[in-house]
């Protein structure tokens, strides 16, 4: 088969088109992002090291280690249930959707680097404030991939409506660039922003499913 030749159902760069179209379908996409989050826990849960004293005073020890892995698993996820009502949502995805959501995985991925060191300092100021760079990151990331599905061609209205004003998204964006700064002067009050952050996001958000549902 020549090199230019595509197969029925594929475009040339392999990604799988709905028959009849010239479109990528999001099955992968939503795919790959499971997998890449799942990789991401994986990592963090393998920074978990047993203490080697079998008593339970060494626990205390490990305690900045495990909320700080607590902590980026809820934030982690949280945006994969995010990312699977969103893209169950949309009923197309094009080019820019794809690099938006790789923009995504790239800062999601720093979460498990992020994570580490401010777990295994005890929440020190510089440790706490770099663990907010991949999430505020993430989140404009986020808000960017949104845009970039509700101005996709073809794509169904409801998205744009089930958004809104997206108000926690971008209230999230602010708290973070708020934490950031606060942490060379209170890690504590930083984390505790992290914190507040992952709660508004544990509020049912109904939009989504009413938009599944039409």
């Amino acid at each position: 088969m020549d090199a230019t030749t595509r197969r029925p159902g594929r475009g040339v760069l392999g990604y799988h088109h709905a028959p009849g179209t010239d479109r990528v379908t999001k099955g992968r996409l939503e795919a790959f992002s499971d997998g890449v989050i799942a990789i991401l826990i994986t990592i963090m849960v393998l920074e978990l090291h047993v203490p080697e004293d079998a008593t339970l005073n060494a626990l205390p020890a490990l305690a900045p280690v495990l909320f700080s892995y607590v902590l980026s698993f809820i934030f982690l996820g949280i945006y994969w249930s995010n990312h699977h009502h969103l893209i169950q949502a949309s009923k197309v995805v094009d080019g820019r959707v794809l690099w938006a959501n790789l923009h995504l995985l790239f800062w999601l991925s720093l979460v498990p680097f992020g994570t580490a060191w401010m777990g295994q300092n005890g929440f020190a100021a510089i440790p706490t404030a770099l663990y907010g760079v991949p999430l505020v990151m993430a989140a404009i990331a986020y808000y960017i991939l949104v845009r970039a599905l509700i101005a996709a061609p073809g794509q169904v209205e409801t998205l744009a409506q089930a958004i809104g004003s997206d108000r926690k998204g971008k209230l999230s964006i602010v708290a973070y660039l708020v934490a950031i700064p606060i942490a060379f002067a209170s890690p504590v009050l930083a984390v505790a922003i992290y914190v507040g952050v992952a709660a508004i996001w544990f509020v049912p958000d109904r939009r989504m499913e009413r938009a599944l549902g039409r």
